[in-house]
């Protein structure tokens, strides 16, 4: 993150909707800026993999959170009360050996 104009690279990709396509989910990224009223004032040049677009745009958000606390404690308090500050915990439950999946069981025949 730097000040400038409000561009994104992400993945090398120019721009947030050349990488992701989704009106929510550019909705989602672009949150923390709105909140803070500093869109358009940062370019960011972000790299992402792993997961899906929706796990990808919410791993941004939280990288872009983090990035303006870290040029200013004043956004921290209203960035906090939003939420932006918290990692999504959640992860793919493991397949059990006895189960078709991590919880679906095979169908169950009483005669």
């Amino acid at each position: 993150m730097k000040p400038g104009s409000g561009k994104f690279v992400i993945n090398g990709r120019e721009g947030l909707l050349e990488y992701f396509k989704r009106e929510t989910l550019l909705m989602d990224i672009e949150q923390p800026l709105i909140l803070t009223e500093t869109d358009g004032k940062f370019d960011f040049f972000i790299r992402v993999n792993g997961g899906g677009l929706t796990g990808q745009a919410g791993a941004v958000r939280l990288g872009i959170a983090r990035a303006l606390v870290a040029y200013s404690e004043d956004f921290r308090p209203a960035l906090r009360k939003a939420g932006f500050l918290t990692r999504d915990p959640r992860k793919v439950e493991r397949k059990k050996y006895g189960l078709a999946k991590a919880r679906k069981r095979f169908q169950f025949s009483k005669r």
